[in-house]
């Protein structure tokens, strides 16, 4: 778990019960309480990470020892080895009268081996001593230096450690790749059906309900009733069994400053677009904010996810396990199509499902697609459940 944010500063006075920071796991964020009346004491500093038991602070009470939040962290030990140096002296030293001769004739007391004590160089070695032939001269081939190129824009960079959250994201989605047979199928549904009933009901239904009707419920209601014909796209692999649901229970993907997450819509098939529409603003905030509890992210039979809203026009979502499908919805744009044998502009929404081919076969995702973008371009079966 890492300390995301500490919401009273060390040594401030807490009370019992009251928030005094914000923990982040791999899956969500938690208040941490005080767990009694008196002083704080911080020990692990914002971001960060600590193991299952780590000492996160220490409350000074007025009465007995210091209340912990979890039990203390054995700090690592240390050690240190000495330095060593090795040197070594040079032991032909010449004397005055040698030295000045090998001054005359240029020739450096390393070229000589003394024959005095201790290898000293005697005025005869010096005599006797022969400049080396100098080292023929050789000129180095010209390097050729690239061009330098500058731009004048900055080249700085910055590194960030990777909260708890983005890397449980990022083992989650290799792991589907890897362990899923995932194949994506595409499809296109002309929105003017929804737009044209959404534009003629949302002011009454905003009045009515209190909230706004958006293209979430249209989609999740269409979902709910294609499922019934083709229910192993709802279903998903437990071991060696398929686990089939009879309710629907609708993950709905969340992008937030901490990362993607995926609250659950519970039993979609029997709310109201108003409900459908409350559920979804709730979680959303809640997911924005980082407040969503483990059980509103635990569970889904079947996820949805909106590029869209980013402008995304095509894409492949990845499964959400270990459900089976998950639906992708893009942005709307006016495309020409034909329709009884006529060229018309039409706000076009492409959909993908991608799906986990170990259970559902081409034909199912497909038909399933083919299910929900029926229904879609004709509303009024949503609202019969037809």
């Amino acid at each position: 778990m890492t300390i995301s944010t500490w919401l009273k500063k060390d040594g401030d006075f807490v009370k019992l019960d009251e928030v005094i920071a914000e923990v982040e796991s791999d899956k969500a964020t938690f208040e941490l309480p005080a767990e009694a009346n008196g002083i704080l004491r911080i020990v692990a500093k914002e971001k960060t990470t600590l193991p299952i038991g780590g000492l996160i602070c220490k409350i000074e009470v007025t009465e007995g020892t210091p209340a912990t939040t979890s039990a203390p962290v054995t700090p690592p030990t240390t050690t240190a080895a000495p330095a060593t140096t090795n040197a070594s002296y040079a032991s032909g030293t010449p004397s005055p009268a040698a030295a000045k001769i090998l001054d005359e004739k240029g020739i450096s007391t390393a070229q000589i081996s003394g024959t005095g004590v201790g290898g000293r160089i005697t005025k005869d070695d010096a005599v006797k001593a022969q400049p080396s032939a100098p080292a023929k001269e050789t000129k180095p081939a010209p390097v050729l230096s690239p061009p330098v190129i500058t731009s004048g824009g900055s080249r700085q960079e910055r590194r960030e450690k990777m909260t708890s959250l983005r890397k449980t994201i990022a083992k989650r989605l290799v792991a589907v790749k890897n362990e899923t047979a995932m194949l994506t199928t595409f499809n296109e549904v002309d929105m003017k059906p929804v737009m044209e009933l959404r534009g003629r009901y949302k002011d009454q239904f905003k009045e009515k309900y209190g909230v706004g009707l958006g293209f979430m419920s249209f989609f999740t209601k269409a979902i709910c009733i294609a499922t019934k014909d083709f229910p192993a796209v709802n279903a998903s692999i437990d071991k060696d069994e398929i686990v089939y649901h009879d309710y629907c229970d609708i993950s709905i993907a969340v992008s937030t400053p901490r990362g993607l997450v995926v609250p659950v819509i519970r039993n979609a098939e029997s709310l109201t677009f108003a409900q459908i529409e409350s559920e979804v603003v709730r979680l959303a905030g809640k997911g924005r904010d980082g407040k969503l509890s483990i059980e509103e992210m635990t569970g889904g039979t079947f996820s949805i996810t909106n590029g869209g809203v980013f402008g995304s026009m095509l894409s492949t979502p990845i499964i959400n396990p270990p459900q089976a499908a998950i639906l992708g919805m893009h942005n709307i744009v006016e495309r020409a199509i034909v329709q009884k044998g006529e060229v018309v502009v039409r706000p076009i929404m492409y959909v993908a499902l991608s799906y986990d081919h170990r259970i559902i076969d081409g034909r199912e995702s497909v038909s399933f697609l083919v299910r929900v973008k029926e229904l879609l371009e004709d509303p009024g079966r949503l609202i019969l459940g037809v």
